[in-house]
């Protein structure tokens, strides 16, 4: 069995009979799991540029600027705590609107954002946190 299919595996037995119903039944499926085994706090960072750094990393932007912004906002190169999440919210850094909201603490200075839980990864990949959360992120790109 490969990779993937492991992973579909698993959320069918996450997900049950809210998988045959609306992405929005997976959702609160998903959410429920993740709020229940969710080991809370845990370091997280992001899995690619957030939407605002975008112009930035791909060139042709000030780069004194993006540093200057970088203190303000959130980045996908800084680590930070995820120290719950949420459901039927929305921030201004989220990419994805159905995505879970995952309240997050910037470690370098303890600034508390707002992101989308599918845009993050756990850092200690041995932590059962790292694959719940990249089985989430898999799944919502996929299902959308």
């Amino acid at each position: 069995m490969n990779k993937f299919d492991e992973q579909m595996r698993r959320w069918e037995a996450i997900l049950g009979d809210a998988a045959e119903g609306t992405q929005e039944e997976a959702l609160d499926g998903f959410f429920k799991h993740m709020k229940a085994n969710l080991q809370l706090p845990c370091e997280v960072t992001g899995t690619e540029d957030f939407r605002w750094e975008e112009p930035y990393v791909l060139g042709g932007w000030s780069e004194q600027d993006y540093k200057r912004l970088k203190k303000t906002q959130p980045s996908y190169t800084d680590k930070y705590e995820l120290l719950d999440i949420g459901q039927d919210e929305w921030s201004e850094w989220m990419m994805f609107d159905e995505d879970i909201l995952a309240n997050v603490r910037r470690k370098s200075d303890g600034k508390e954002f707002c992101l989308g839980l599918a845009e993050l990864r756990v850092t200690a990949k041995k932590s059962p946190n790292f694959q719940l959360v990249d089985d989430y992120a898999v799944w919502l790109v996929n299902s959308r």
